[in-house]
């Protein structure tokens, strides 16, 4: 890889992080927060929307509109995550929350199913370019010692977004003329403040610049945010490992890297594991107001587990990170899976009220972060060249989970079947994403551990 630096833009570069030390981690994480109000808005006023007599929209349809969107969010992530090791970070996340900001803010001037459908599949394209590329940039500037908490700290940002809607919605339930347009237009306010700030302070990140030559800019932006910076990040990876990914790896790109060599299982198994936590947390902020409704709670409190269920995501995130970094992501992300599995059985199980609001809650500490725990291993498991492309190709081919979620729920919920067998089916799904996780092989713990890997002590 080439080490010449290219001078203008480095000046440039310098200009620019001089404004805004200390902003790449609020700036992600408000842009995460973003796509956890958008990710979920549409659970969240399903009630309402499918009680339109104007919109003439029906489980079934939601069903289908929902899965409009989870598509868009896998061809956003998939194609995505390769722009941005192509063309870098900074660029391609301000693009997608503009994209999902603006089309957000007109479905709310929809007036059928297939309006509001087609827009949340445009929306849904921005939406999955933008958490991988969040989570590449906050845990190249983290440094790989902190990864798992980098990773789970930023998709706390996702949750308390999603906390904030099932909020809104229950406030735009009683207090506004529909109950749902003005959830949309709120979801498109924001980015009138937040786009302009990352435009001004958010920087390129150092890794990405390196694998691309441009040693000299990694260099400023690196020694201003006190991070480390590879200027060959890709031998690091090879020298660990040379029987695994020696031999002409380096020359290869993008998928077809992924697929070779050393990279190839964790790669397959990271999409399973993908797979099956997409569709954990897109099933559950989809349907669970309908299902807890299908269990005879009222409106109120089918929200109010939505809310719990996300406010205690929170909690586990930040608890997940740590243990993460402590005993390596794959280690962290099968506890949490397992863990994931019992507990949504047990929300199967009758219990009063307030039983049912802390077991909501626990769930929500486990189902969320297995799901991010896998990020955070792919994270810190692939080389810089083709982090974003590894990113956005667990989140893209996860979508085909986060896409079957709102399905299987859906379909339970019209056969009225979703309590209690939603929970057991979900169970499964968690178990058999333990499995997965329990497969994977720890290429690279972090800086400190290379040599230790180099001897064959790898994860």
């Amino acid at each position: 890889m080439s080490t010449t630096p290219a001078a203008a833009p480095a000046g440039r570069t310098s200009n620019l992080i001089l404004r805004g030390r200390g902003w790449v981690a609020p700036l992600c994480w408000l842009a995460v927060l973003m796509d956890g109000f958008d990710a979920v808005v549409l659970g969240a006023i399903m009630p309402k929307l499918t009680e339109d007599p104007t919109m003439g929209i029906d489980n079934a349809t939601g069903t289908v509109i929902a899965t409009a969107g989870l598509v868009g969010m896998m061809i956003g992530a998939l194609g995505m995550g390769w722009a941005t090791d192509r063309f870098g970070r900074r660029k391609l996340l301000i693009g997608a929350v503009i994209a999902f900001s603006v089309l957000t803010f007109v479905t709310g001037f929809a007036q059928d199913g297939f309006t509001v459908g087609l827009l949340r599949f445009l929306a849904g394209v921005g939406l999955g370019g933008c958490l991988p590329t969040a989570i590449s940039m906050v845990t190249e500037f983290a440094g790989h010692r902190k990864g798992s908490h980098a990773t789970t700290l930023v998709m706390t940002g996702y949750h308390v977004g999603a906390v904030l809607t099932a909020l809104l919605a229950i406030w735009a339930a009683t207090a506004t003329a529909t109950g749902w347009r003005e959830m949309f237009f709120l979801g498109g306010l924001p980015s009138l403040v937040l786009v302009p700030l990352m435009w001004l302070f958010l920087p390129e990140s150092p890794d990405y610049l390196a694998s691309k030559g441009r040693v000299a800019e990694a260099k400023t932006v690196a020694e201003h945010y006190g991070v480390d910076v590879d200027e060959h990040p890709e031998r690091a990876f090879a020298d660990a490992h040379p029987e695994r990914f020696g031999d002409g790896q380096g020359e290869k790109q993008g998928a077809a890297l992924l697929l070779s060599g050393g990279y190839r299982r964790n790669t397959v198994l990271v999409w399973i594991a993908s797979f099956m936590g997409l569709l954990l947390v897109y099933g559950l902020n989809t349907w669970l107001p309908q299902i807890m409704r299908a269990a005879d709670y009222d409106l109120g409190n089918s929200l109010g587990f939505l809310v719990v269920l996300n406010a205690g995501a929170v909690a586990g995130l930040l608890v997940a990170g740590r243990v993460g970094d402590r005993i390596t992501p794959r280690n962290a992300a099968i506890i949490w899976f397992i863990g994931s599995a019992a507990l949504l059985a047990a929300l199967a199980i009758k219990m009063p009220l307030l039983g049912i609001y802390i077991m909501v809650f626990i769930n929500g500490c486990f189902v969320f972060s297995a799901q991010n725990l896998i990020y955070a291993f792919t994270a810190t498991n692939y080389p810089p060249k083709v982090r974003g492309t590894a990113l956005g190709m667990s989140a893209g081919v996860g979508r085909l989970g986060a896409i079957s979620g709102p399905i299987v729920g859906g379909t339970l919920l019209t056969a009225g079947l979703a309590y209690p067998w939603g929970f057991f089916a979900f169970a499964a799904v968690g178990a058999l994403g333990g499995v997965a996780a329990s497969a994977l092989k720890t290429v690279r713990r972090d800086e400190r551990s290379l040599q230790d890997q180099a001897a064959g002590q790898d994860g």
